[in-house]
């Protein structure tokens, strides 16, 4: 379990490695264990930068050609496929190393990329492309940092994720606020497509960045190992068990599919009251004549700018300042009621009349919170888990039943404004029925996660 820490390089001290002093600031960082994180904090920086290369494309394919509701409807069709994304990938994981797995789903992302530019080229329309581009980039945006949080759990003991992801993490939050800042610079001159090529690039040093912690780690284990002639485990693929399956055998991992499902729509839902709102006081401030016109998409892109990059900036004080103290403080576990509670006093009060400026600050709250502790934490759950569940189970969980989330949402939407007709309050007040169900399912899962815990304590060989 200590394997990292047994194998580190004589010459990697805190007197000569400035990152150690820099880390100590945010976390607890031992001698022997900067080179692999910072390595891996820079990995989750560039998947999240290169996302946000694309993420504007998507907005701009999308809503060119199509109103903003179809984006609640699209989760539909995204879950059906990733049913079967996950198969492919299960296969793939039972097959080959993690270091080829992580290559190959990156390169069939690449190739993707390439092929929308070949579409482009060959005269698709923006109304198909939209459609086609937005299910691919919400199944990518998910399954990519699923299969990197796989790999860093395969990497790091219970003892060392704790203390380590929330540095890892915080990689992935820089690369939140600093993706859209380049895109913004960038997109008029590469223009929606070239940004594909953009993404493409960095997904390459992520290829390069995995097989360099993967051989480092490989080595400091096989070091740890000598004496005892433990098996190369982590060279080796995974058994062929399928993800669902390892799901639906697991109280714990069923229990965390279901939280990250409910969580999923409690957040889409808020996203849709925000819309909602906004698209209202836009409409109220240009008047109606300004409906679909140029001043209405630029008011309303430019006020959601300076709520995402509101949110973005919480979510990175409360990764660097905050994540890892609340882990000593309370745990992985404890960890988890943070959100469900802050989010659970904001729709309490939207309930009583939700106004702009205060559900724009619930949901900034919410999703910098959720951006930082919430995806830390949940991530280290799988910390105390089996090698084939870090990847298969998570990858599972961290598309299928998010996007379930999705489709729940949507199916809530079109009920709520065409069945009935349900006010911003009435659609908060179900957020906060099912932020209840949410708490008592984190409940659950943390009674789970002790017994868990001490099923590995006692018979650490078998994680």
């Amino acid at each position: 379990m200590e394997a990292s820490r047994q194998g580190m390089k004589p010459a990697e001290t805190p007197s000569s490695n400035v990152f150690y002093r820099l880390f100590r600031l945010f976390t607890i960082v031992h001698p022997g264990e900067v080179t692999k994180a910072l390595l891996l904090f820079i990995n989750s920086f560039l998947i999240m930068f290169g996302y946000y290369q694309i993420k504007a494309v998507r907005e701009g394919l999308l809503l060119a050609a199509h109103p903003a509701k179809i984006k609640s409807f699209l989760a539909i069709p995204q879950a059906i496929i990733l049913i079967f994304v996950v198969k492919a990938f299960v296969k793939i994981a039972s097959r080959y190393p993690r270091h080829i797995l992580i290559t190959y789903v990156t390169l069939f992302c690449i190739s993707n990329l390439i092929l929308f530019n070949i579409m482009n080229w060959a005269g698709v329309s923006v109304a198909i492309m939209g459609i086609v581009f937005f299910i691919w980039i919400g199944m990518y945006n998910l399954l990519i940092p699923a299969q990197f949080w796989g790999f860093a759990n395969d990497i790091y003991s219970e003892e060392e994720g704790k203390r380590l992801f929330p540095l890892i993490a915080f990689g992935a939050s820089l690369g939140g606020v600093v993706g859209p800042v380049v895109a913004g610079k960038i997109v008029p001159s590469f223009g929606s497509y070239g940004m594909m090529w953009v993404t493409s690039a960095v997904l390459v040093l992520c290829i390069l960045m995995t097989w360099i912690i993967h051989n480092r780690d490989v080595r400091e284990a096989k070091a740890a190992a000598a004496a005892s002639g433990a098996p190369k485990v982590k060279e080796q693929p995974l058994d062929k068990s399928g993800g669902f399956r390892l799901i639906f055998k697991s109280r714990y991992l069923l229990l965390i599919a279901l939280m990250i499902g409910l969580y999923n729509f409690i957040n889409a839902l808020g996203e849709f009251m925000f819309s909602s709102l906004q698209q209202k006081v836009a409409l109220r401030v240009l008047g109606t004549a300004a409906s679909g016109g140029a001043d209405l998409q630029n008011y309303i892109s430019s006020a959601f700018a300076g709520y995402q990059s509101l949110g973005s900036i919480i979510g990175l004080l409360i990764q660097l300042f905050l994540v890892s103290r609340i882990f000593r403080w309370v745990g992985v576990s404890g960890a988890l009621l943070f959100l469900p509670v802050i989010a659970l006093g904001g729709y309490g009060f939207a309930t009583f009349g939700a106004s702009l400026l205060l559900m724009k600050w619930i949901k900034a709250v919410e999703n910098g919170t959720d951006y930082s502790l919430m995806k830390t934490a949940r991530s280290a759950l799988f910390l105390i888990t089996k090698r084939e569940e870090k990847y298969k189970a998570q990858a599972a969980i961290e598309t299928f039943f998010v996007r379930g989330g999705d489709t729940l949402n949507a199916l809530v939407v079109w009920f709520g404004t065409s069945a009935v007709t349900l006010s911003i309050e009435g659609f908060a007040m179900i957020n906060v029925v099912s932020i209840l169900i949410w708490i008592t399912l984190t409940v659950l899962i943390i009674k789970e996660y002790k017994k868990q815990k001490a099923r590995m304590d006692a018979n650490p060989t078998a994680v």
